[in-house]
């Protein structure tokens, strides 16, 4: 369906804006299709994230800032959810003996376990979000999103 319909809009749009609104507009569904599969474990995109990040570590800590950058979503509040990660016991919050105010996180077995179940899932699921485009498609996509970031 053409991003105009949807918007349910007669008027002829820029191009630049017709793209920024399907942007826009198809983040957002993808957003809502994937924060649906991930209800069901009790976890939000953003925690999932977290989690995918501290595995990324290969077992080594990661400070707030180094998850921060790391993130898809910048907007996140990352202390809050490493917070309900502490509370799901799928990362613990180590304080430095030697400084007090250097705190670092890890993933724990849980969390490992957690992923271990939750990833497939999720892959599978994002395979089928794109299976409407092929390879080419798809590799052909990825450069015009990053080209349109640089």
């Amino acid at each position: 369906m053409k991003i105009e319909d949807i918007i349910q809009t007669k008027k002829e749009l820029p191009l630049s804006r017709k793209v920024i609104i399907n942007l826009l507009y198809t983040e957002n569904w993808i957003s809502d299709r994937i924060s649906s599969e991930l209800k069901i474990y009790d976890i939000s995109i953003q925690q999932f994230n977290v989690l995918r990040i501290l595995k990324g570590q290969g077992g080594k800590p990661a400070n707030l800032s180094t998850i921060q950058e790391r993130m898809v979503s910048k907007m996140s509040n990352t202390t809050r959810l490493v917070d309900k990660l502490i509370k799901k016991d799928l990362v613990k919050r180590i304080i430095c003996v030697t400084n007090r105010r250097k705190v670092e996180i890890t993933i724990t077995e849980e969390g490992n376990t957690f992923l271990d179940k939750v990833s497939p899932v999720i892959n599978n699921f994002e395979k089928k979000i794109t299976s409407h485009l092929s390879e080419e498609e798809l590799n052909i996509l990825n450069n015009l999103l990053n080209k349109l970031r640089s």
